[in-house]
C-alpha cells in the first residue's frame, strides 16, 4: 500500500491505480515508484514529496475552477447543469444561447459550446443503439482464404467471393481479422492486431488483377503485371515475399494511373502517405530517423514532403485504391442480402514504430505499452507492445482522434467489434524498461468513449461488438447491454459461476445480446479442441511446466463438453471427429444469443489455430492459409454438415434488413 496519503490523491486526481484486484479477487498493492513513473507519462511529476503536494495542489486548483469540462459527451435527451451562459453551435451551423443548463432538445452529433473565452466541445450520443437483427455467419481470418487469382494470401475479391456465397447459404454476418494498414517497409508485421495505422488500411488484401488500375492498363503492361504473381500452394504465407509483388505491380500500375498527379487533400492521408515515404528512405521505426523528422509538424517534414512528392502520391493512391475495394465488398454483401453485413475488427492499439504513433504522438502516451497483469494463464503478466492514449489529451482534443479511428472503420463497414472493449474503461500501462507485472491500470472516461463509439455507429447504421472475454469487471458487460453494444460469447468459456464446480452453461443460457462463436483466433479450432492440438503444440516448444497435467486437464474438458453434447441429444453413436465437429456447430445452434458465427477453420475440421498466444517465430501465426479455395470451401461436405443446424436456427427469411 502507498505510504504516502498526498501520492495517493494524486494518482487518484489523474486515473491511475494504486492497488486493483486480480483474477482471484485478491487486493494486489502498486509500488510507489510504479505509480510515479506512470504518473510521469501523463506529464506529472511525482518524484519528490514537494513536487507531489505542488502537483496535488494544481489539480485541486483546476478542479475547482472548471465550471465544464474541456469536452462534454452526453446522451440524447440529457440537459447537464453547466453553471455559465455561453453560445452553442451545432454541427449544422446553427446557432442559440443557453444559460446554466444545455437543452434537453439537442440534436445527435459533435458541437461547440462558447463560454467566455473557451470552445468546449458537446457530443450527443444516442442513450442506445438499436437492437441487432438475429443472424448466423462467419469470423474470417482475411489473410488466410484461397482462390485461383489471389497471389499467396487472401485478397478482398476472395472476401468479396465468401460474402456473395454464404449469403446464398443463407448467412448474414461476416466478422472480418483487422484490415488496417501495414508500414510498407519489409520484414513486415504480420499480425493484424499491431497495424501501423488504424485509420488506413493493408494493401496486402489488394486483388491486382481485379483494380480498375489493372483493366484499364496498356496490355503490354497487364502482361508485365501478371507475371509478378507468386507461384500458388505455398504451405504457409510469406508477407515479404507477397509484399514484394505486390508493391512492384502497383508501381508498374501507378506509372499509368490516370490521377498520377493528384496529391493528397485530406491532411491525414498525407501525413500516412508522407509516412509511407519517409519510412521507404530511413527505416520502418520512426523513432530511429534523424531527430528533424521524428515529428510530422517539423520542418523538416515538410521539406521531405516536397522532395518525396511523387512517392507520397503513390501511397496515397493505394490507399484510395483500397478504399475502393473495402466499398465494393461492402456493397456486394448488401447486394447478396446479408441482413447485418460485414463487420470489421478494431485492435487495441498500433504498433509504437508505425504511421499513428508517429502522427498522434501528441495524444499517445508514447512511451508505456499497454497489456495485463499477472494471472493464472501468465504469471509475469502480458505486455502487448501497444502505446495507449492518453485520456486527458483525448478529452482536450474533443475525442478528435478515437472519433477518427471510429469512423475510418465504419466508413466500409455495417458494424465493428472492438477488441478488449474493457480498455475504454481502463488499461494497464507498463512504464518504460518495466516487465508486464510492474505496471498498474489508468482509467479512462467509459461513458465518453462509448458516447462517441454510439455517435459512429449511428451515423455509418452499423453494429458494435465489444470482446469482453475473460476477467472484466461487471460494469462493462452490464454497460454494453445497456448501450444496446453486443457482447461476446464463446463456447470453451461460457460457465454457470453459480453452479458448485462452474460446470458449462448451456447456451440455451447465454446472454440474448451478444455474439457468440465455437472459438476464437487466439484458442485451439473444433478439431484442434477434440484432438488436444492445443496441448501438443505448447508442450513441443517447451511453454508447459507440466504437458501431463495439462494434458489431463484438456481431456476432461474435452469430456465435459461431450457430456453436454449427449445432454443436448447431439452425441451419436460411434462417432467420429467429423460427426463431433458438426455437433459442436449443431450446439451453438442452440444459443440464445443474437448473432451465431463459425470460423471456416472450424467448420471443416482444421486442427491449426491461427494464433498461438505467446509465441512469435516459434508458431505460423497468422500464416496459415485453409487448405481448400473459397469455392470449394462453399462446397465443402463437412461444411454444409455444420452449417445446416445454423440455418434453421437463424433462417434468412427471418431476418429485417436494417
Amino acid at each position: 500500500m502507498l505510504a504516502d496519503a498526498d501520492l495517493r490523491d494524486l494518482a487518484d486526481a489523474h486515473g491511475v491505480a494504486t492497488w486493483y484486484e486480480d483474477t482471484e479477487r485478491r487486493r494486489i498493492d502498486i509500488a510507489d515508484d510504479v505509480v510515479v513513473a506512470v504518473l510521469a507519462q501523463l506529464g506529472v511529476d511525482a518524484g519528490t514529496p514537494a513536487s507531489v503536494r505542488a502537483e496535488l495542489s494544481d489539480a485541486r486548483a483546476r478542479r475547482d475552477r472548471a465550471t465544464v469540462p474541456d469536452t462534454l459527451v452526453l446522451r440524447a435527451g440529457e440537459s447537464p447543469t453547466i453553471g455559465a451562459a455561453g453560445v452553442l453551435t451545432t454541427e449544422d451551423g446553427a446557432t442559440r444561447p443557453v444559460r446554466d443548463r444545455l437543452p434537453p432538445d439537442l440534436p445527435l452529433g459533435v458541437h461547440t459550446l462558447a463560454i467566455e473565452d473557451r470552445q468546449v466541445t458537446v457530443i450527443v450520443a444516442p442513450a442506445k443503439l438499436p437492437p441487432v437483427p438475429p443472424a448466423w455467419g462467419w469470423m474470417v481470418q482475411l489473410y488466410a482464404l484461397r482462390s485461383a487469382g489471389s497471389w499467396g494470401i487472401g485478397d478482398l475479391a476472395d472476401l468479396r467471393a465468401l460474402l456473395t456465397g454464404s449469403a446464398r447459404l443463407g448467412a448474414g454476418v461476416v466478422l472480418v481479422n483487422p484490415v488496417q494498414a501495414i508500414t510498407p517497409v519489409t520484414p513486415l508485421q504480420r499480425s493484424p492486431y499491431s497495424p501501423s495505422s488504424r485509420r488506413f488500411a493493408n494493401p496486402l488484401y489488394l486483388p491486382i488483377t481485379d483494380l480498375d488500375a489493372f483493366r484499364q492498363a496498356p496490355p503490354e503492361v497487364r502482361t508485365e503485371v501478371g507475371a509478378l504473381a507468386p507461384p500458388a500452394g505455398a504451405e504457409l504465407i510469406d508477407y515479404d515475399a507477397v509484399w514484394k509483388a505486390k508493391l512492384a505491380a502497383l508501381e508498374l500500375l501507378w506509372r499509368h494511373a490516370p490521377d498520377r498527379r493528384a496529391q493528397p487533400t485530406d491532411p491525414a492521408l498525407d501525413d500516412f502517405a508522407t509516412f509511407c515515404a519517409l519510412a521507404e528512405r530511413h527505416g520502418a521505426d520512426w523513432r530511429t530517423w534523424p531527430a528533424d523528422l521524428r515529428h510530422p509538424t517539423g520542418p523538416a517534414v515538410a521539406a521531405a514532403r516536397r522532395d518525396l512528392a511523387d512517392r507520397v502520391g503513390f501511397h496515397a493512391w493505394v490507399q484510395r485504391l483500397c478504399g475502393h475495394q473495402l466499398a465494393d465488398v461492402r456493397a456486394a454483401g448488401r447486394a447478396a442480402g446479408l441482413g447485418v453485413g460485414i463487420v470489421h475488427d478494431l485492435p487495441v492499439g498500433v504498433d509504437p514504430a508505425g504511421a499513428d504513433a508517429w502522427a498522434l504522438q501528441d495524444v499517445l502516451a508514447s512511451e508505456v505499452t499497454v497489456g495485463a497483469p499477472p494471472d493464472a494463464f501468465s504469471r509475469q503478466g502480458q505486455d502487448w507492445s501497444l502505446p495507449p492514449w492518453r485520456p486527458d489529451r483525448l478529452a482536450a482534443t474533443g475525442y478528435q482522434p478515437f472519433r477518427d479511428v471510429i469512423g475510418s472503420v465504419l466508413a466500409h463497414a455495417d458494424g465493428i467489434r472492438v477488441d478488449h472493449v474493457a480498455g475504454l474503461w481502463r488499461l494497464w500501462w507498463i512504464p518504460p524498461g518495466r516487465p508486464a507485472s510492474e505496471g498498474t491500470y489508468v482509467r479512462y472516461d467509459a461513458d465518453a468513449l462509448l458516447g462517441v463509439l454510439a455517435l459512429e455507429a449511428h451515423r455509418a447504421n452499423a453494429i458494435v461488438v465489444g470482446e469482453d472475454l475473460g476477467t472484466v469487471p461487471d460494469e462493462v458487460t452490464e454497460t454494453l447491454r445497456e448501450r444496446g453494444v453486443l457482447s461476446s460469447a464463446v463456447l470453451w468459456f461460457q460457465r454457470d459461476e453459480d453452479a458448485p464446480g462452474a460446470p458449462l452453461l448451456a447456451p440455451s443460457r447465454w446472454s440474448t445480446e451478444a455474439m457468440a462463436s465455437i472459438s476464437t483466433h487466439d484458442l485451439p479450432t473444433a478439431a484442434g479442441f477434440l484432438r488436444g492440438e492445443n496441448v501438443r503444440v505448447r508442450a513441443g516448444l517447451g511453454h508447459l511446466d507440466d504437458p501431463d497435467a495439462e494434458a489431463r486437464r484438456a481431456a476432461g474438458d474435452r469430456d465435459e463438453l461431450l457430456a453436454e453434447l449427449a445432454g443436448h441429444g447431439l452425441l451419436p453413436p460411434n462417432a467420429d471427429e467429423e460427426d463431433l465437429v458438426a455437433a459442436l456447430h449443431a450446439l451453438l445452434a442452440t444459443a440464445a444469443s443474437r448473432l451465431l458465427l463459425i470460423s471456416p477453420q472450424d467448420a471443416i475440421g482444421e486442427p491449426r489455430q491461427p494464433n498461438l498466444p505467446g509465441t512469435v517465430d516459434e508458431y505460423p501465426n497468422w500464416r496459415i492459409p485453409l487448405p481448400v479455395t473459397v469455392d470449394e470451401l462453399l462446397e465443402h461436405p463437412l461444411l454444409k454438415r455444420a452449417v445446416s443446424a445454423l440455418r434453421v436456427a437463424r433462417p434468412a427469411e427471418a431476418r429485417d434488413r436494417r
